[in-house]
């Protein structure tokens, strides 16, 4: 199994200090994330697109290329790129142009995202979003295979012997779409044939192994092979040397992630220590806790879903950059070589 990380770069505040580092500073700790990630060996390194001040991060292609610079070997991958509202052929020449930049470790994870600021920001109706993105995907399959593209559709002007450059050093750009959670999406992944990214961040592993099930499904019925449908999951992830410390230690910070998340989209903003400790449990979303606790869930995970990746979001709440840098440290040193180990049998 591939492990790695990704970051939103969002600007929380700390909530023991209450300051807010600034978004140059918080870019600046996001290229020293990926460097790190890439020098303890962890596979994949992501970041994922807002339009908002409160995340420092609109342009995942800019960001990762200039991890690219300091890393060597760790793949790159959006996280997601929010396909509803990007130009395909804008996306596909950023990311073609990373893969070229970063010797071939360039992927694109396509979703919806977390909010919906980019539907009138770029002249969208939110109400055209499944058929945005039907459109966009397809063509951006497309982009990924030939050179020279002659397409027509709805949202975007035609393209007639378009050249698409550069071409990516890969094959192909591996894609993936990212699914938060609905049948619909896990069905349209599967038929399409890219890989399936869960962002399992809340709810029991019964609902999101019923998306599984519906994404092999429809991707053989497609006439995909099942070694050609990888599965990711995605996930808030806290690591510390022992259980209780973890707990004790993510709490505050995962109580103002979900208050400042929460209050963005006009939802309650409190979550007690009760829910936290639920949401925390062996069957459920939230990874925190020791090195073994962490490996014993993702493990319990893979029993269920059989998947190829785990990718950690380990930076949320408004956490200092030390404190994430341990949590790194221990999903690649203790976790990772476990992981990897007994997914191999």
């Amino acid at each position: 199994m591939e492990i790695g990380i990704y970051t939103f770069g969002d600007l929380g505040p700390n909530p023991h200090t209450g300051e807010t580092i600034s978004a140059k500073q918080r870019l600046k700790e996001v290229i020293e994330l990926g460097k790190m990630a890439d020098e303890a060996g962890l596979d994949i390194f992501g970041v994922g697109e807002h339009h908002r001040l409160d995340y420092a991060i609109s342009s995942p292609a800019i960001v990762l290329a200039a991890v690219a610079q300091a890393t060597k070997h760790i793949k790159l991958t959006s996280a997601t790129s929010v396909i509803s509202t990007l130009d395909p052929v804008r996306l596909f020449e950023d990311f073609a142009t990373l893969d070229v930049i970063s010797e071939g470790r360039a992927e694109i994870i396509a979703g919806r995202g977390a909010f919906i600021e980019s539907f009138p920001l770029f002249g969208y109706e939110l109400d055209d979003y499944d058929a945005l993105f039907e459109e966009n995907i397809k063509l951006l399959q497309q982009l990924n295979t030939k050179e020279i593209v002659t397409w027509q559709g709805t949202f975007r002007s035609n393209l007639e012997n378009a050249m698409i450059s550069p071409r990516p050093i890969q094959e192909k750009l591996p894609l993936w779409v990212g699914v938060g959670g609905t049948a619909k999406s896990a069905i349209r992944a599967g038929r399409l044939g890219t890989g399936l990214a869960m962002a399992i961040l809340g709810g029991p592993l019964t609902h999101f192994k019923s998306l599984v099930d519906l994404y092999i499904q429809a991707g053989m019925e497609e006439g995909h092979k099942r070694e050609n449908l990888p599965i990711a999951v995605n996930a808030h992830t806290y690591i510390a040397k022992e259980s209780q410390q973890a707990k004790d230690e993510f709490y505050p910070y995962y109580a103002n992630y979900w208050s400042y998340v929460n209050k963005q989209r006009g939802m309650a903003t409190r979550i007690t220590r009760s829910d936290f400790e639920q949401v925390a449990s062996p069957e459920t979303a939230l990874f925190v806790g020791s090195p073994q606790q962490i490996i014993e869930k993702i493990l319990r995970q893979h029993e269920a879903f059989g998947h190829d990746r785990f990718i950690a979001q380990m930076d949320i709440g408004g956490q200092s950059f030390s404190e994430v840098a341990k949590g790194i440290e221990l999903l690649a040193t203790e976790v990772a070589p476990i992981v990897r180990r007994e997914t191999s049998k």
